[in-house]
């Protein structure tokens, strides 16, 4: 280390530096990483522009990819909790939220085709509720047999699903509450001028169109809906343990007409598809990442070329006294990395913070391990491809400009 130091405090003389170098190259990992270091704390103003550029970067995918995945999970989050094994449903229905109605009778046809366990109503129907201190707002009424297992809320944090057998009972999210008016249990509501009792809440429960998910009986729904009796938007079925799935969807097919059949995994791809590509909010999620990882590209790979320019000379004398490019482009490519590192690992808690503070507002931001991994390595990459611009300069160097 002692020689390592003697290097970095020694002006740059080319006949002073030739018996040093044999001992740097010998250390060239070191020697790298320090020089890589030493060039990025020369000028402390350049450094925090590249990191602001960084951190900008990453706040911005992190943010915007953790927005598309919180929504594509909230677009079919009643889908994927619903415990069915199929969805029966109209013909080209895109998504859950809006469906066509169907005879309730398919639902009895189903139930006696062998494999099906049970087959249940299910019923989203969106509806306009009267506030108790006034004014109305856009709900999607969820209607579903609370003596069964299949359709019913999650996460259930105040009340009961059996609660909601009670007449006029409804169950709404937490996160809705001041949205709604709703303040307690026991308060009164009112769906589509029809008296509705709060009876439980839910923590949990988003809705990717902000019209609050509203769950109730599959009889006080369809009432709630102006559905009539005879109606349904949905058959959930359970297969009985051992029925092969495919070939009771066949069966079903061929008993109950004029309806379309997908497993749970199915229904949820197709939710999640068109609500994030076909309304182009996904895609507008996906070029908001995509921009901030450019923006912070420009702004590395401008203030890594601009510390290369600074010490050009510097670099010019490595390459007259016969240090190899490897040695050269390392100190380049390690100045980007530690740049990465440093400012990927500020703009990550950042990033948790936003998470944080999100958790009780309406969108819902997720940062799964993969995430945060794939963010991490776009990153590193990110700066190693801005760090290109200055190896090309270097490439071209002319080692006799020391000498100048």
């Amino acid at each position: 280390m002692s020689a390592i130091a003697s290097i970095l405090t020694t002006r740059w003389r080319p006949d002073l530096w030739s018996h040093r170098l044999k001992l740097a190259l010998g250390l060239s990992h070191a020697m790298i990483n320090i020089l890589a270091l030493r060039n990025l704390v020369h000028d402390r103003v350049r450094l925090a522009v590249t990191l602001v550029g960084i951190v900008f970067a990453v706040v911005l995918a992190s943010v915007q990819l953790g927005l598309f995945l919180g929504f594509a999970q909230t677009t079919c989050g009643i889908i994927s909790h619903s415990g069915a094994d199929l969805w029966l449903m109209a013909p080209h229905t895109t998504n859950v939220d809006e469906a066509i109605p169907i005879a309730d009778r398919k639902a009895i046809q189903a139930a006696a085709v062998p494999g099906v366990e049970r087959a249940a109503k299910f019923v989203v129907e969106f509806a306009r509720l009267k506030k108790p201190n006034g004014g109305a707002d856009s709900t999607i009424v969820v209607g579903f047999d609370p003596a069964g297992r299949m359709g019913g809320p999650w996460n259930v944090v105040a009340g009961s699903i059996a609660d909601l057998r009670r007449p006029n009972a409804v169950m709404v999210d937490e996160l809705y509450r001041s949205k709604l008016g709703v303040t307690h249990l026991g308060q009164v509501v009112e769906i589509n001028g029809i008296r509705a009792r709060v009876v439980g809440f839910t923590r949990g429960i988003r809705s990717f169109t902000q019209s609050p998910y509203i769950y109730a009986s599959i009889n006080n729904a369809m009432d709630y809906g102006g559905l009539q009796a005879d109606r349904t938007k949905f058959v959930l079925i359970e297969l009985a343990d051992g029925a092969d799935l495919e070939k009771v969807r066949r069966q079903l097919m061929s008993r109950v007409s004029d309806v379309e059949i997908l497993t749970t995994a199915e229904f949820s791809r197709r939710t999640q598809f068109y609500w994030m590509f076909t309304t182009g909010a996904g895609a507008a999620l996906l070029i908001a990442a995509i921009m901030g990882l450019l923006v912070g590209a420009v702004i590395v790979s401008q203030t890594l070329y601009a510390t290369t320019m600074d010490h050009l000379s510097e670099f010019g004398t490595l390459r007259a006294i016969g240090a190899p490019a490897r040695f050269i482009y390392g100190v380049i490519i390690r100045q980007a990395i530690f740049s990465g590192l440093i400012g990927y690992s500020i703009g990550l808690v950042i990033s948790l913070l936003i998470v944080a503070l999100a958790r009780d507002a309406g969108p819902a931001i997720v940062l799964p391990l993969g995430l945060v991994t794939g963010t991490f390595v776009l990153t590193l990459a990110m700066c190693v491809a801005a760090s290109a611009i200055s190896i090309r300069k270097v490439t071209h160097l002319d080692p006799t400009l020391v000498f100048k």
